[in-house]
């Protein structure tokens, strides 16, 4: 029988895996996992990343070993590895996922389409995360994402065979945490893996989500009553349609005990939910104009910040010493866990691109490292919200002691990350400039926030005059934008309603 070679990528599981499931039933079954050493070369990729998948291999190495299988590693370009499968097991089909990721895998997913084509190897992709490929209407998308949710999970076949692994095919041992090809290593990093993930979700839909949304602007404290599943999505060690069924079953027993407690709940969890949608929905921008990821949606703004580019400033944002402490201290977490909660990265975008003026793609592959839940899809279009650049958002610069004020009241998260201001009097610790004697080790604000702010309103002004602008803005919601009420279609001035803290997660 021919060789059923299922490529994994970003789906590290072995429940609800549609490629596995349909090989399982065709043939012998061949596990993959390609290390691409040009993936890792890429400006939006780490060890972080790494330490996560590399985890996540390991679960899934065990897991086809309880099956009677093996996950066969291998390293090179896809189309090379492909090719000695070729020659070493004959024919076979390929089966994976849909992958809506970076330029860089977008590109080789065309040339491995050519390559199948070239060597008469037929190419089985599944639909992956409420996604939908060639799209033809927007307006159908948030019903064609709900019935691929309310569909039952994908159940293995009971026994699986597997293809024997010629002795010419050598597997490859999984590299090392501190292989250098994939950057440095890093000390914290949140644990990968479908076993991790299960134990994630069952404590964050028993326990944690109680507190969802009264504390999901608060930094450090967001970082307990987070669901914290983005990484385990974006790597797939779970499906977003595995959570949502999990969801459904907890919110009906909720629904059925009835105190007002349990009616507390429900709201968390149900907010829960909408970020799941959203969720899909910014990936599905990405599938939809993969050049999201280096231009903005609105051509208008092209050219608008490239040229004010000041390297002192972005070196000092990408360090987290600014001046501002809230932004420094969320930047130094980062640095030191890979997570912040969704409103506190929202602010370091805009402080970065309103207060600095700095273009979103300097900042955003930074930021892409630092992230050990970097999902393309969604990175790239929160990046344009936040920087004003697609055309159909509101403007929000966050003034960044408000910010702290509102959601690090007593300082305790900005001394945390920042030791040299532990012994700063509550009262002035958002505003450390205002001592008698600041701080020597901690520096002046780079700018002043209400000059910056105005400056940078009135530049997001001149770019968005005239008939031309609102053309475009039409045309990028038509194609881009939610559809998330039918009046919205009727609106003259297209707006996408999206929350603030959407993709909190």
């Amino acid at each position: 029988m021919t060789i059923q070679v299922v490529w994994f990528k970003r789906d590290l599981r072995w429940h609800d895996h549609g490629p596995l499931a349909a090989a399982a039933a065709r043939g012998p079954v061949l596990a993959l996992y390609v290390i691409e050493p040009d993936l890792w070369r890429q400006p939006d990729s780490s060890s972080r990343h790494w330490q996560f998948i590399r985890e996540s291999l390991i679960d899934l190495s065990h897991a086809l070993r309880r099956l009677g299988g093996e996950l066969v590693i291998q390293i090179g370009g896809l189309t090379q590895v492909l090719q000695q499968l070729r020659q070493t097991c004959g024919a076979f089909e390929l089966h994976s996922h849909e992958e809506t990721g970076n330029a860089w895998t977008y590109a080789r997913d065309l040339h491995v389409a050519k390559w199948c084509a070239a060597n008469g190897v037929i190419w089985h992709e599944y639909p992956s995360n409420g996604v939908v490929r060639r799209l033809g209407n927007r307006d159908r998308w948030a019903a064609l994402r709900n019935a691929t949710m309310a569909r039952p999970l994908v159940s293995l076949p009971t026994v699986i065979s597997f293809a024997s692994i010629p002795n010419t095919l050598s597997a490859i041992p999984i590299p090392e945490v501190t292989d250098t090809r994939f950057g440095a290593s890093t000390p914290r990093v949140q644990r990968g893996g479908r076993t991790e993930a299960l134990k994630v979700l069952a404590s964050f839909l028993d326990d944690r989500s109680e507190r969802y949304m009264t504390t999901i602007s608060k930094p450090g404290v967001s970082a307990r009553h987070c669901s914290r599943l983005s990484a385990h999505i974006a790597y797939g060690t779970l499906s977003v349609r595995e959570i949502e069924h999990a969801l459904r079953r907890r919110l009906d027993h909720l629904e059925g005990l009835g105190d007002p407690a349990s009616l507390r709940w429900l709201r968390q969890l149900r907010a829960f939910g909408s970020r799941l949608a959203w969720r899909c929905h910014f990936v599905q921008k990405l599938e939809q104009q993969p050049a999201i990821e280096t231009h903005c949606m609105h051509s208008a703004f092209e050219g608008m910040r490239e040229n004010d580019f000041r390297q002192d400033w972005f070196d000092a944002w990408c360090e987290g010493h600014t001046g501002y402490p809230l932004v420094d201290a969320c930047m130094r977490s980062l640095h030191a866990n890979g997570w912040i909660t969704f409103r506190m990265r929202a602010m370091l975008v805009a402080f970065a691109s309103y207060h600095l003026w700095l273009d979103w793609r300097r900042t955003a592959p930074f930021m892409a490292r630092l992230f050990t839940d970097y999902e393309p899809g969604i990175h790239y279009s929160q990046f344009q919200m936040q920087s004003g650049v697609t055309g159909i958002n509101a403007i929000r610069i966050y003034n960044p002691v408000k910010q702290s004020c509102d959601h690090d009241p007593d300082g305790r998260f900005i001394r945390r990350y920042l030791p040299e201001l532990r012994d700063v009097p509550e009262e002035v610790i958002h505003e450390p400039w205002l001592m008698p004697t600041p701080p020597k080790s901690y520096p002046a604000p780079l700018v002043e926030h209400e000059a910056a702010a105005r400056l940078a309103k009135q530049r997001m002004a001149a770019y968005r005059r005239g008939d031309e602008f609102r053309t475009e803005a039409a045309e990028v919601y038509r194609k881009l934008g939610s559809r998330n009420r039918p009046s919205e279609r009727r609106q003259k001035k297209p707006k996408e309603p999206l929350p603030q803290l959407a993709l909190d997660l």
